[in-house]
């Protein structure tokens, strides 16, 4: 069963996700625009975004992505809203990752989400709207080999923590926090690294609804957590 909003009463307005033209993403620009929004996409690649609004953008890149999504929210007239779905992975053991991978691998998922959302507040601000960061469960429990993603994801926890202190009463912070997906994200790991069962995996459309709900609450109302993940998920407890 999955969790829904009311699309008769509920439209997420403007919704800028990064990482949107595939995987989680790509799941939240659909389940948008089902309820009646107007999705952006920022993607290095964005050869699979169709219909939406999509701008290639490395979120690595602090001055590209401000500028992006500056022209984004010029463009919609505002933001009500930002998921942050941008993510990548370099798995290894700490000696045996490059420098600079396991260093870009802190850029996107966590210098990537904050230069996003520090772009995007002036327009949230206005809006009164939310954020969405996307966590992992490799964010509240650490793994051996997984040095840059464990970094990253905790540290998008705790950035995501402080920012709804610092936002509370102008702009919803929500960290959402998912158990592993059936997406691409696993394609190009050696095969040691990748899932042996993907029946484990959740599907990321169960996760977009959890983040479409978090939007659908009413002013005054925030879910500054959610943990989801499938029945048999192995990275958590």
């Amino acid at each position: 069963m999955s969790v829904s909003t009311d699309n008769s009463t509920f439209n997420p307005g403007r919704v800028l996700v990064t990482g949107g033209a595939s995987g989680l993403g790509a799941a939240v620009v659909a389940r948008v625009l089902d309820a009646g929004g107007t999705p952006v996409v920022l993607d290095r690649d964005i050869s699979g975004a169709s219909g939406v609004k999509a701008l290639e953008v490395d979120v690595a890149d602090r001055e590209a992505v401000t500028q992006a999504v500056q022209q984004a929210a010029e463009t919609l007239g505002g933001l009500d809203a930002v998921v942050t779905a941008a993510g990548i992975d370099r798995c290894g053991r700490l000696e045996d990752v490059a420098a600079a991978e396991w260093e870009k691998v802190l850029a996107v998922n966590l210098t990537g989400t904050v230069s996003t959302v520090r772009a995007a507040l002036p327009y949230l601000k206005t809006s009164h709207g939310r954020v969405i960061t996307i966590a992992s469960t490799l964010g509240i429990r650490a793994v051996a080999d997984a040095t840059a993603y464990c970094a990253s994801k905790f540290g998008v926890v705790g950035f995501s923590h402080a920012l709804a202190a610092e936002m509370a009463g102008e702009v919803g912070v929500t960290t959402m926090i998912p158990g592993g997906m059936e997406t691409k994200f696993f394609d190009d790991r050696d095969e040691k690294y990748k899932p042996q069962d993907n029946s484990r995996l959740n599907d990321p459309r169960r996760v977009a609804d959890a983040i479409l709900f978090a939007l659908s609450q009413p002013r005054g109302c925030e879910i500054r957590q959610m943990l989801i993940c499938h029945e048999e998920e192995g990275s958590w407890p």
